[in-house]
């Protein structure tokens, strides 16, 4: 069992930067693929950035160039650095750990760009 906790959404003006961390608990992370995902009212959730285990990353075309997924294994710990945020940025952001067939979420930190 692995145990997520989001922080550091919040509310920022266009242009500004935040970044995010996936506390994590009850396992260690080395060997899940880690993710951050998220949800904006009234859409489904979407894959914003994933990173192997490995150290290998992948974003969404929408946020290539301006966000950035980390790692940390020996703090436990996965950012997602955002820079450049626009409107279009704000939601729900979820972190996600994968293993085989587990499958882990946190309950999520919102982010709300507006000026």
């Amino acid at each position: 069992q692995v145990q997520l906790v989001e922080s550091g959404g919040g509310l920022v003006q266009p242009g500004g930067s935040l970044r995010l961390s996936c506390a994590a608990s009850g396992n260690s992370l080395s060997f899940y693929a880690m993710g951050w995902y998220r949800q904006a009212p009234g859409k489904q959730r979407e894959l914003v950035a994933t990173i192997t285990s490995g150290g290998y990353t992948n974003y969404a075309d929408s946020v290539k160039g301006r966000f950035t997924i980390s790692r940390a294994n020996a703090e436990n710990t996965v950012y997602l650095r955002m820079n450049s945020l626009k409107p279009e940025d704000t939601a729900v952001y979820y972190c996600n750990a994968v293993r085989g067939t587990a499958r882990y979420w946190g309950q999520g930190t919102r982010v709300t760009v507006s000026s």
